[in-house]
């Protein structure tokens, strides 16, 4: 583990772990669909991440693949350090490459996160998002489902992922909302949601920290981090040396 914490630490989902996170959708074949052409850099990238790193927050989706990232988190991790969370979503179904379908019937949410559960071989999910509000839905039947799911043991904490503030105050009526994941970054530095988290105390995760790529890392990262305590990113790579290169940049 690495002596030092990557952007310094924050409480996400009643664990302290470290701002700087990792997302895994790139450790995925192109589309995000299917396996990554090399499983072995991209294991190293997941290795490198926690155990050289010290990275201990790692966000992935049952719709990465589909299913393979959960897969090659399991295959890599398992068993998890204590100190390590891993964060999924459930919510999106794919058909093809770079196609997704925000999908919130109850039902299909119980059956995917009975499959997250077993594909990352956890009792738990500690912390869970409804990757998308899917709108032919009502949102209260989407939330309140990951609600029951919570209270049967198989949740943890509940996340909302691309969501607006009235969509937050929705769920919030259901349950407890632990983190909210948004897109934010330099050149789309503009989320209403943000300060309503800030106000909330509710730590707010952004995706797309360098904006696919388009974006220097030390200014990129650094603007997020100083922007407000509240904010823990999770850039994304398949590459050990980028990763390299993004916590050299928080540090």
């Amino acid at each position: 583990m690495s002596a030092t914490t990557p952007g310094g630490l924050i409480t996400i989902a009643g664990k302290q772990v470290s701002r700087l996170g990792l997302g895994t959708m790139r450790l995925t074949g192109p589309g995000t669909w299917g396996w990554p052409e090399d499983r072995a850099t991209a294991g190293q990238v997941l290795r490198d991440a926690v155990h050289v790193h010290g990275i201990t927050h790692i966000d992935t989706a049952d719709a990465y693949g589909p299913h393979t990232a959960e897969s090659l988190i399991r295959a890599t991790m398992h068993p998890y350090p204590p100190e390590l969370l891993v964060a999924t979503k459930v919510g999106m179904v794919r058909a093809a490459p770079d196609v997704w379908r925000p999908f919130g019937h109850p039902e299909y949410l119980r059956t995917a996160v009975d499959a997250s559960l077993s594909r990352l071989k956890v009792e738990r999910l500690e912390l869970c998002y409804l990757h998308r509000v899917d709108p032919t839905v009502p949102l209260e039947d989407q939330a309140g489902e990951l609600g029951a799911l919570q209270l049967a043991g198989k949740i943890g904490h509940i996340g909302m992922s691309k969501v607006g503030v009235e969509q937050i105050r929705a769920a919030g009526k259901e349950i407890t909302v632990a983190a909210v994941q948004n897109c934010l970054n330099r050149a789309e530095p503009d989320d209403p949601a943000l300060d309503y988290c800030a106000r909330m105390g509710i730590p707010y995760i952004p995706y797309r920290p360098l904006n696919a790529g388009a974006l220097p890392a030390p200014a990129a990262l650094t603007w997020l981090l100083d922007l407000a305590p509240h904010i823990a990113p999770i850039p994304g790579t398949s590459s050990p040396g980028h990763l390299r290169a993004i916590v050299r940049a928080v540090q």
